[in-house]
C-alpha cells in the first residue's frame, strides 16, 4: 500500500499519507458539505445547524458564521473568484452570501421542497440547483430569477454539475438515472445511466470535462466516458447505502478519487489504477463531504450528528 505504479515503465513516487492536521468543531449539527475556495485561500462548511461557516486555510480558524436559513443546509458552492457562496437548505431557497463580509446578498426562490445540491457554473453568472421537488433548476445570479425549471427526475435530485466550459449540466436522481443537459436550453442531450437500481448518489464532471464521477448506492463509484456512454473504472472499498456522499478529484500532485464512507472513513484511490492507498480514520459518524484543495495536498472532510466536525488532513 505504500506505493502505486503507472502502466508506463516508470512508476510514480511514494505515497506520502495524509495525517490528521487539526480537528474543527464549530458546528452544533451534523456538517452536510464542505469545500475549498477555488483560490484556496478559504473552505466553508454547511450544517443541518442551519449554518455556513468560512474557514482560513492558512489558519484553520473561523472568519465568518453565515446565519439566515430557517432550516438545515445540505449543500454549497463557492463562486470561481471566491467571493462568494451559494447554500442550497431545507427551507426550499438558496441564498447567495459574501463570504467574508458574511451577509445574504440574494434568496433564490422557487423550489417546492428541500433544495439538496446546488453549483455555479465557472463563469458564475449561473447557478444550477437540485430538489426533492424533482427539479433541477438554472438561474440568474444577477437577478436572482429561474431561467430553466427542468422536469429532470422522477424522484429527488442528489447532484447537479456544470462542465468546465459551463455549457453542460450533469444530474443525479434516486430514480437511478444520471442526466447531461444543455445548460443554454435546458434541453435533455444525454441519458447516461437508467437503471432503477441502485439509485445515483453523485455526479460530478472530471476537471478537465472528459468524464463524470457517478456514486451509486451500492458501494461503488464509477468513472464514465460520457460520450461514449460507457464507465472506464470502478472505485470500491468504502460502505455507501443510505446517504449521498459527495466524492471528488485530487489533483494537486498523483490523481486520486477521494470519497467519505459510511464507515466514518474517508477513502483515497488511484484514479488510473484504481487501487485503494490510503483510509484516513478519526471520524466517528459516516463522512458525507470531502473537498481537496486546488493546488496544495489538503483535504477536508465533513462528519454527520454523532461526529459534528470538519476534518483537516495533509501530507507529511
Amino acid at each position: 500500500m505504500a506505493t502505486t505504479t503507472t502502466t508506463n515503465s516508470n512508476p510514480t513516487p511514494t505515497y506520502r499519507p495524509y495525517r490528521l492536521k487539526k480537528t474543527l468543531s464549530n458546528h452544533t449539527r451534523a456538517v452536510s458539505s464542505v469545500k475549498f475556495s477555488n483560490n484556496g485561500m478559504l473552505f466553508a462548511s454547511a450544517s443541518l445547524d442551519k449554518t455556513l461557516i468560512v474557514y482560513s486555510t492558512e489558519t484553520l480558524s473561523q472568519i465568518s458564521h453565515l446565519i439566515g436559513h430557517s432550516e438545515g443546509i445540505s449543500d454549497l458552492a463557492w463562486s470561481s473568484d471566491s467571493t462568494y457562496i451559494c447554500s442550497a437548505s431545507d427551507d426550499r431557497t438558496l441564498r447567495i452570501w459574501d463570504a467574508r463580509a458574511a451577509e445574504c446578498v440574494k434568496t433564490l426562490k422557487g423550489h417546492t421542497d428541500p433544495v439538496f445540491c446546488v453549483n455555479f457554473n465557472p463563469q458564475s453568472n449561473l447557478i444550477v440547483s437540485g430538489s426533492y421537488d424533482e427539479t433541477v433548476r438554472v438561474w440568474d445570479v444577477k437577478t436572482g430569477k429561474a431561467l430553466h425549471v427542468i422536469r429532470a427526475h422522477t424522484l429527488p435530485v442528489t447532484s447537479v454539475h456544470f462542465n468546465r466550459d459551463g455549457s453542460l449540466i450533469v444530474s443525479g436522481s434516486y430514480d437511478g438515472s444520471c442526466k447531461i443537459w444543455d445548460a443554454a436550453t435546458g434541453a435533455l442531450l444525454k441519458t447516461l445511466i437508467d437503471e432503477k437500481v441502485p439509485a445515483v448518489s453523485f455526479a460530478k464532471f472530471s476537471p478537465n470535462g472528459k468524464f463524470i464521477l457517478v456514486g451509486t448506492l451500492d458501494d461503488t463509484l464509477k468513472l464514465w466516458n460520457y460520450s461514449a456512454g460507457k464507465f472506464l473504472k470502478i472505485y470500491t472499498g468504502h460502505v455507501n447505502r443510505v446517504y449521498c456522499i459527495m466524492p471528488t478529484f485530487s489533483v494537486s500532485g498523483e490523481k486520486y478519487i477521494v470519497s467519505g464512507s459510511e464507515d466514518k472513513c474517508v477513502y483515497l484511490w488511484d484514479l488510473q489504477g484504481k487501487n485503494l492507498v490510503q483510509k484516513l480514520e478519526g471520524h466517528t459518524d459516516t463522512v458525507v463531504s470531502v473537498s481537496c484543495h486546488p493546488t496544495v495536498n489538503m483535504i477536508v472532510s465533513a462528519g454527520l450528528d454523532n461526529d459534528r466536525t470538519v476534518r483537516v488532513w495533509v501530507q507529511d
